[in-house]
Order: C-alpha cells, then sequence, then structure tokens
C-alpha cells in the first residue's frame, strides 16, 4: 500500500512522540499540535492513532522478518548471515530509531488481530536467528554456547541499540557496523 506524503509525515511525526512519551500517553491531539494543524484535519489521513500504531510498527515488523527469511535462505556461512543480521538492525537503527523505539516499547497496545500477527512475526524471526546460529554451532563455525544465551545476548544489544546510538552519533555508521560485528562475533578477548 502506497501512503501520502502527509500520511508519511503523520506517522514520523507520531513515532516519534510515542518514543518521548509512550504511546499510552500520546493523544490525537498531541500529534496534530506537533504538526501544527487541527485534531479535525488529522482524521482526513488517519482513522485513528491505533491505525498510526499498526503502520509503524507492523512495516518494520514485516521489514525484519522477510529480510531475515532472505538471509536464511542464503548460501552462505552462518557468520556471514549473523554478520547480515547484525546489518539489518543497524540499518534500521540508523534509518528510523523513532519506529523502531516504537515497536520495541509499544508493541503490546496493538489490537488483537495486529497483536496476534506482531507476535507471530516475532516468534518467527528470532526461530530463523535460533536456526542460524545452530547451523554455526553444527559448522563448528560458532562455540557450542547455550543457543538462548547467544540468541538473548545478541537480540538484546540490536533490539536496543537505538536507545544507545541515540546518544552517540559521532560514531560513523560503517565504523558501528564493523565494529559492532566484531563484538558480537568474536567479544572483546
Amino acid at each position: 500500500m502506497k501512503l501520502s506524503e502527509r500520511k508519511i509525515e503523520i506517522i514520523a511525526i507520531s513515532a516519534k512522540l510515542f518514543k518521548e512519551k509512550g504511546y499510552s500517553a500520546v493523544t490525537m491531539r498531541d500529534i496534530a499540535q506537533a504538526m501544527d494543524i487541527k485534531a479535525a484535519s488529522l482524521y482526513n489521513h488517519i482513522k485513528s492513532k491505533q491505525e498510526i500504531l499498526v503502520l509503524i510498527i507492523i512495516e518494520i515488523a514485516e521489514e525484519f522478518t522477510n529480510v531475515i527469511n532472505e538471509i536464511l535462505a542464503s548460501e552462505v556461512s552462518a557468520i556471514q548471515k549473523i554478520e547480515k543480521v547484525i546489518q539489518l538492525h543497524i540499518d534500521i537503527t540508523l534509518r528510523n530509531s523513532d519506529a523502531l523505539a516504537c515497536l520495541n516499547n509499544d508493541w503490546m497496545h496493538l489490537a488483537n488481530k495486529e497483536l496476534t500477527y506482531f507476535i507471530k512475526m516475532r516468534e518467527e524471526y528470532e526461530e530463523s536467528f535460533r536456526t542460524i546460529i545452530k547451523q554455526g554451532i553444527a559448522n563448528n563455525e560458532i562455540k557450542n554456547l547455550n543457543i538462548e544465551v547467544i540468541i538473548f545476548s545478541t537480540l538484546s544489544t540490536l533490539r536496543t541499540l537505538y536507545l544507545w546510538y541515540g546518544k552517540k552519533k559521532t560514531i560513523k555508521p560503517e565504523v558501528l557496523k564493523a565494529n559492532m560485528i566484531q563484538v558480537l562475533l568474536n567479544g572483546i578477548v
């Protein structure tokens, strides 16, 4: 679905407000005020705050899902697949940290059907990552450590990157990618 420029603007401003205040604390009036329009005008472009939340979260969750499926199907080593997953998270963080914050912090506010869909995508994403880790262990590319600890450590770092990088924007993206891949794959020792 192709979104209008105005709808894209509404989504971007809303994601920023949701990141700053949390989804529950933001009203449609807050969004309209941030856009310098009347609340009634906002409804010409969007039905509800819930619609905005869905547009933000589902789009980014689908991107994660589609790309990890491509990575999983690729004919490269497990290490190269993990590098691509790390790059995916960094790219999305750099491109849209507000939406990523919304995905991480406000997903539980999705309504029934969308919530179920999101949880399914998140579980499938984690299972795809688990499969990559298992392949790496089976092929002796990765140390035979507890898979769940590897998944938690890696994904927790990547999912919260937006919190840290927002304060450290002096680090160039290419340095961030190279160093993060090295630290997550090889540790610091």
